[in-house]
């Protein structure tokens, strides 16, 4: 197994909101290692070579092109890079699996595509597969001979999952789960190979199969037009009486749900990773036209609003990829501490991934609504011409709405970044309560000596700690208030996750600057 981050040693989930870390113990991208370098070079020329001279073609459906992208993208190893190396993966860390997606992220049609490929169409083999199943698919996955897709939501149950209506039911010679159901909205489905479908057995346990395309009484929907990412395939499938073998149920009977949240959470730092580079490319064609169209004998890039918006776009995909970078190191540091070979590792896994629950849905929050504030200002500066399908703007533009809608729509997010916090605080894993009780105590007994922070960027050391303070603050007088009916409050709960995704946010990139740029603490550089 090659781990090539530098990450510190484990830190606790939510743990941010109660202590200061020392600059060792955050990973930013000044801390990549050669490999991690080499990775992203590697993913960058892909992406200009391959990907983005035939976006056409993909945008108007060419899906032969998409495929043979995907296996491309597999003989480049950047499609198995979390696939183990028994199976013909490259077994490499979270780390390098962002870089691959931040650069990847520079056509979303294809970023959709290779997404659902080598994230929810192959981690759930990787996880919760046995040596059989790894064995016959995941040397296929990695080499991009076949391709994989996830099959969750359904009509009537998109973020209320569990209540799904598709059915499995033990065929008489016990040989075959018998399924019957309809699945929405599943990405890749028009030429996907090897699917994850959920389904309830005997009406009640929720179990997930692994169904290949060409089983008996599985077939594809009708492809939908979509708004954006239009270069990637989405269409139901429809399950009649499709006949799958005993042998391709993933995982346990009636334990679906425990695959459906944690390759959910696993995906969402990703996601992150590619609202970061779509961000990124986005921004940079609103430089480059910026600097070329010309209003009042002067390019627009002159002007002091333009300046102030690329300014401020700048400044938030900063943000955002110090946000996905510290977590991913988090995670790479808890998971390097698991014994790889032991019989127990991928639940161990799991569990690690799992302890940043909160951060991954940060991630995708922030970074989903920091990318459409991105487009959003690219077509401004494009003007009219960013309304016109034939500039990139607008393709940018419907391309960023999807991403508040996958991986659990931003609401869900939400409740699930104050609810995960409570949960773990009620459980006695993270010290939120004491924190609490002692910030309101405080508050009670008056005014008292503000802490001294030194260097060049005191002020704003001082706001993060005030920022964390009246965050908390305002969680403790929330759950004071309505204590275990708080789950209700969904206003509040949102409230409060917005409160603890800016001090994350805020906190990350004041990390990023400070601790790696040693200089900055104290004086200038020499020269400056």
């Amino acid at each position: 197994m090659a781990t090539t981050s530098s990450a510190p040693s484990a830190i606790s989930g939510g743990s941010f909101l109660l202590e200061t870390r020392p600059p060792e113990d955050i990973f930013t991208p000044e801390d990549f290692s050669e490999q991690h370098v080499l990775i992203a070079q590697t993913a960058e020329e892909f992406a200009q070579k391959e990907i983005i001279p035939n976006i056409e073609k993909m945008e108007h459906k060419d899906f032969s092109v998409t495929r043979d992208l995907l296996k491309k993208a597999g003989e480049l190893g950047l499609s198995g890079v979390e696939i183990p190396e028994t199976y013909g993966g490259m077994e490499l860390d979270k780390v390098s699996a962002a870089v691959i997606a931040d650069h990847i992220a520079k056509y979303a049609g294809f970023a959709t595509t290779w997404g659902g490929h080598t994230g929810i169409g192959t981690l759930p083999l990787v996880y919760f597969g046995n040596d059989e199943q790894k064995k016959k698919y995941l040397p296929k996955l990695a080499a991009g001979e076949i391709v994989g897709a996830y099959a969750l939501s359904e009509a009537s149950s998109g973020s209320d999952a569990l209540n799904c209506r598709s059915r499995a039911a033990l065929s008489p010679d016990g040989k075959h789960y018998i399924l019957n159901g309809e699945k929405m909205w599943i990405t890749n489905a028009g030429f996907a190979d090897l699917f994850t479908v959920f389904a309830k057995v005997d009406g009640e346990k929720f179990t997930a199969f692994l169904i290949e395309r060409n089983f008996p009484g599985f077939s594809i929907g009708a492809e939908e037009h979509k708004m954006g990412i239009r270069g990637s395939s989405t269409c139901p499938i429809i399950l009649n009486d499709c006949k799958v073998p005993v042998e391709n149920v993933l995982g346990e009977i009636g334990r679906g749900h425990i695959i459906a949240f944690n390759i959910l959470n696993i995906g969402r730092f990703k996601l992150g990773a590619m609202c970061v580079g779509g961000a990124r490319e986005s921004m940079n064609n609103a430089i480059a036209y910026a600097k070329q169209r010309k209003a009042f004998k002067k390019v627009i890039a002159d002007f002091g609003l333009v300046r102030e918006k690329l300014a401020n776009m700048a400044t938030l995909i900063y943000v955002g990829e110090s946000l996905v970078f510290r977590t991913v190191g988090m995670m790479d540091a808890a998971l390097a501490a698991i014994d790889k070979s032991a019989p127990d590792a991928s639940k161990k896994t799991l569990k690690a991934i799992e302890e940043y629950a909160v951060e991954c849905s940060i991630i995708k929050v922030w970074a989903s609504e920091m990318l459409d504030y991105i487009v959003d200002e690219t077509l401004q500066i494009y003007a009219g011409y960013g309304f016109v399908e034939e500039y990139p703007a607008e393709r940018a533009y419907r391309d960023a709405r999807i991403n508040r809608i996958f991986e659990g729509t931003n609401e869900i997010n939400r409740l699930i970044i104050t609810g995960f916090l409570l949960k773990r605080a009620m459980g006695g894993q993270l010290a939120l309560m004491p924190a609490i009780k002692q910030l309101m105590d405080e508050v009670l007994s008056g005014p008292s000596v503000a802490e001294d922070v030194e260097g060049v960027l005191a002020e704003e050391q001082k706001l993060v700690a005030s920022a964390k303070k009246l965050g908390l603050f305002a969680a403790g007088a929330a759950t004071q208030k309505y204590m275990m009916q708080i789950e209700q409050e969904q206003e509040i709960m949102g409230a409060i996750a917005d409160m603890v995704m800016e001090v994350y946010a805020m906190e990350s990139a004041l990390h990023e600057f400070i601790f790696h740029r040693p200089w900055i603490r104290s004086k200038p550089p020499p020269g400056k």
